[in-house]
């Protein structure tokens, strides 16, 4: 359990941020106005890392050296291809009919910086949809408007509920965050 002083959360996420409260972590949030960029050579795996390192410098302009930074980024990878967020209505009908019957990866980056220091890590979460059909993809899109959530949506709500039969690997990890690595690290420091 991490006891010591409050960390700047560099995420305006609302599901990074309920999962610190719900592990004991006192916070404050930073949004970071960072750009969610990384060259496009670069390797799927560090993508979440890279952003996460971005959003963590924008914020560290603001606080000392002494103040613990914790930053985060989550992508979708199918077929070795990164599923972003979508941008409307029609492309997250899109991304979830493609998820549909498949397994995807969902990748955690994180980079927790402190006194000069940072330890990134990458966490990856293998999650199994069953066969959505066209009505119930369009109903979870009109009623949880998933357009802020990488691979249009969040395993916490309906969806997660009645379409993923499986997940290999950390649940908190799908919803944004490795909460028990992310405490277990902080305890370290």
């Amino acid at each position: 359990m991490y006891v010591g002083k409050p960390v700047i959360l560099a995420s305006q996420s609302p599901r990074r941020k309920q999962l610190l409260e719900q592990a004991g972590i006192p916070f404050e949030v930073k949004v970071s106005e960072a750009e969610e960029s990384f060259p496009p050579e670069m390797p799927i795996p560090d993508v979440p890392v890279h952003i996460a390192r971005q959003k963590a410098l924008a914020v560290a302009p603001f606080y000392s050296p002494s103040e613990i930074i914790v930053a985060a980024d989550t992508i979708v990878v199918l077929d070795g291809a990164i599923i972003g967020k979508p941008a409307d209505r029609a492309d997250a009908i899109r991304i979830l009919s493609i998820l549909s019957g498949r397994v995807h990866e969902v990748i955690t980056g994180v980079v927790i910086r402190y006194e000069g220091r940072e330890d990134s890590f990458s966490q990856v979460t293998e999650v199994h949809f069953k066969p959505l059909n066209e009505e119930q993809i369009a109903y979870y899109v009109d009623h949880y408007h998933p357009f802020d959530k990488a691979g249009a949506y969040a395993i916490q709500e309906w969806i997660g509920a009645v379409g993923i039969d499986r997940i290999n690997g950390c649940f908190y990890n799908v919803m944004g965050l490795p909460v028990s690595q992310v405490s277990e690290r902080l305890s370290a420091l």
